[in-house]
């Protein structure tokens, strides 16, 4: 149901609309790279506000540390792209071959004319999988509806077809071979597990005080039968075998264990074959496990402790900070730039004139008419060169128009300046600058 649900919100996701009016994208979540802009349904993110990004890396680093502080590498195991995808692949090779006794039967066994078939009917699947996943992500950059049509007529370009079977190839390998080194090698979250590690999170652990010492189902039966204590584990490796990562969970804490939760499957099924409770391997705190040991009594695992309080209340304020700080950003901007050389001009009547480029951007999604005016001097003329006539100077929607403007007066001291750029709607922007009379 989970490994529904991620590959839901990531092949969907992009053919979700959202009205931003005329002109305007309509796919609800784009990257926007051509215009330089980043939509996720009514927020607009414009290259000079990639603060908000990083905002959302130390936010999405915080909420990782939460949910290991919480649950262990509950993200490794159920969320993390590398495992949603390697377990499909697994779904895929499991209809197909049948399970791992059977795969590694069939390993060994010689080539069969089925056994081919087999073989590439799975590396088949594999591939188109690769491709609607590299082909999404596409879908990403542009226009999900319309790149689709094009993909259906061969209409794209050659560069749109180069980065799908990047991508494709990356997941067909990643996926299909990598597997487990990825997240061995490649992934750098768990060498930091030694960092953040909690021993009172609740992650997978071996029950050691109750599965020691092995021993086979026969033989434990006989040392119960003497009054004596018996080991749970018959050491049949099935939590071995179908650990992604390959360890063996019974060794102690592994900062490799990605919690994915199949060994607690594995054993709960022998258990209950061999008649004994199930939880010799399951979601207990380490902290728990040594009570055990020392015949301690067990203690609920608690949620609520000074760590998760303390990530949760940072984690709140740093998501209240950027919503705060994104509520309050500005639709446009203003920028005056003085000439350098030279400063200042002294007409032949003996006024001063001073020169400028004002860049104004617009931030909106509608055109807009601005009216440029200049506060701290008097009398001074402002004229803005190559203007229409009522001097309104016109920005594109999510543009922005750089105008030369002149500013002339009889004063000979400097001043120091404030341009207001104001639009239909009094919007006012303002920025400093200074006159120059000396």
């Amino acid at each position: 149901m989970l490994l529904c649900l991620c590959l839901g919100v990531y092949y969907l996701t992009p053919f979700l609309r959202w009205d931003r009016g005329p002109g305007e994208p309509s796919q609800a979540v784009l990257l926007d790279f051509e215009h330089g802009r980043l939509f996720a349904f009514f927020i607009e993110i414009w290259p000079q506000e990639f603060y908000f990004l990083t905002g959302l890396l130390i936010l999405a680093s915080a909420l990782l540390i939460l949910m290991n502080a919480a649950y262990g590498r509950i993200w490794c195991g159920f969320f993390c792209p590398q495992t949603v995808w390697t377990d499909l692949f697994l779904l895929v090779e499991r209809w197909i071959e049948g399970d791992r006794r059977e795969r590694l039967t069939k390993h060994e066994a010689p080539l069969t004319l089925c056994r081919v078939a087999e073989i590439a009917a799975k590396h088949a699947a594999w591939m188109i999988i690769s491709l609607a996943t590299g082909g999404s992500f596409i879908f990403y950059f542009m226009d999900a509806p319309t790149l689709l049509r094009e993909l259906a007529h061969s209409e794209v370009s050659l560069l749109v077809w180069t980065w799908i079977l990047v991508f494709a190839g990356t997941t067909y390998a990643m996926a299909g071979f990598a597997r487990e080194q990825v997240c061995i090698f490649m992934c750098p979250w768990p060498r930091l597990q030694g960092a953040i590690w909690d021993p009172q999170a609740l992650s997978v652990n071996y029950r050691d005080y109750r599965g020691e010492m092995r021993t086979s189902v026969k033989k434990a039966a006989e040392i119960r039968a003497r009054g004596e204590q018996a080991g749970d584990c018959i050491d049949c490796n099935k939590c071995v075998a179908v650990c992604p990562i390959g360890i063996d969970i019974r060794e102690g804490p592994n900062f490799a264990c990605i919690n994915c939760g199949l060994c607690v499957d594995a054993c709960d099924s022998v258990m209950a074959k061999i008649n004994r409770p199930r939880g010799l391997i399951d979601y207990e705190t380490w902290l728990n496990i040594e009570r055990g040991r020392a015949g301690a009594p067990m203690e609920k695992a608690r949620l609520l402790r000074p760590k998760t309080v303390g990530l949760s209340t940072f984690c709140l304020l740093l998501a209240g900070g950027m919503s705060l700080v994104f509520a309050m950003r500005s639709t446009g901007s203003l920028s005056v730039e003085h000439d350098r050389n030279p400063r200042f001009v002294i007409l032949s009547d003996g006024a001063i004139r001073n020169a400028y480029n004002v860049k104004i951007v617009n931030h909106g999604g509608n055109p807009r008419a601005f009216s440029l005016d200049v506060e701290g001097i008097d009398g001074a003329r402002l004229e803005i060169l190559g203007a229409p006539a009522d001097g309104k100077i016109s920005v594109l929607p999510d543009n922005s128009q750089t105008v030369r403007v002149t500013l002339t007066s009889t004063s000979d001291k400097n001043a120091h300046l404030r341009f207001l750029a104001k639009d239909e709607s009094d919007r006012s922007y303002v920025a400093a600058e200074n006159f120059v009379a000396h």
